[in-house]
């Protein structure tokens, strides 16, 4: 389903399709023939649209973040818990082999005492098919920006380490771009006692940056994203032993892919609406320090 017929059009040329639609009411209509559906529109309409095919009793994979809000996310929840309806929700990185791997790898380095994760892109290279001020990603309203739409390095925080006791930090605008909503962020946030992590989004960096690095008491490790390689250094010379990953950036939505099939044949899913919601908790509290400029508990 599109509400642009031309994006209709260029589907079809590219798969054969069974049916196409350029209405939800359109595609409700056909709910008993579908075995899973398949919601990656911009953020605004992820609730309503996940809770008419969830109604329904037709499982979903839902694009990440579940929503803009957590308040409209919990709606969700909801009617998920109740009705016993699975959905996965594809916050693709947890499937991402580099990611896999430094995860597992986390007890080298213990004790763990800062990570540092960072994404920096520049927002008019992303979709260079199409303008960047007509793209949900410029607007607020759609459920664009920096906090909601990289919001997949508060998951991966929160994979890896658990939820943070407290976030503080900012979210606002800072570049030129033609936009209304964030282009920044930075964010603090305590895990116990002894460990610290930093993120740091944003929709104007050149070149285009995507790393994580975790330094504990046994040394640190490094995910680097362009060209994908896992480091790791226990030493102060810092002599790194490297691991290159030999994987595609589609590898990881086929593998989403597989586990949504996975999922309808009745597999648990890997990534579900709860941790979706524990994302959007972060999210709130990093919009509440924004205003209130001051530290936030969780």
């Amino acid at each position: 389903m599109d509400p642009r017929s031309d994006r209709l059009d260029e589907a079809a040329q590219a798969v054969s399709l069974v049916g196409g639609f350029t209405g939800l009411e359109q595609a409700l209509g056909r709910a008993s023939h579908f075995d899973g559906v398949v919601v990656c529109s911009p953020p605004k309409f992820h609730v309503e649209q996940s809770m008419a095919f969830v109604a329904a009793g037709v499982p979903v994979l839902l694009e990440k973040p579940v929503s803009p809000t957590l308040a409209s996310a919990q709606r969700l929840k909801q009617l998920v818990d109740e009705s016993g309806v699975p959905l996965l929700l594809g916050y693709t990185y947890r499937w991402w082999p580099p990611l896999i791997e430094m995860r597992r790898r986390l007890e080298e380095i213990g004790p763990l005492h800062h990570a540092r994760f960072v994404m920096s892109a520049h927002l008019e290279d992303w979709h260079p098919w199409e303008r960047y001020q007509d793209f949900f990603m410029a607007s607020r309203d759609l459920g664009g920006g920096a906090l909601l739409d990289e919001s997949h390095f508060i998951d991966l925080m929160i994979w890896f380490f658990g939820m943070p006791d407290s976030i503080s930090g900012r979210v606002e605008r800072l570049s030129r771009l033609e936009i209304d909503t964030d282009d920044n962020v930075d964010l603090i946030c305590v895990h116990g006692d002894r460990l610290r992590t930093t993120i740091h989004l944003d929709l104007y960096g050149r070149p285009h940056e995507k790393s994580i690095t975790i330094i504990g008491g046994g040394g640190a490790l490094q995910c680097l994203f362009n060209p994908d390689l896992l480091r790791f250094c226990a030493g102060a010379e810092g002599a790194w032993q490297t691991t290159p990953f030999d994987c595609q950036r589609n590898d990881m939505f086929v593998a989403v892919a597989r586990d949504f099939l996975d999922m309808l044949a009745g597999k648990e899913p890997i990534c579900g609406i709860e941790d979706g919601i524990r994302v959007l908790m972060c999210i709130e509290a990093a919009r509440e320090s924004t205003l209130l400029q001051r530290e936030v508990a969780l």
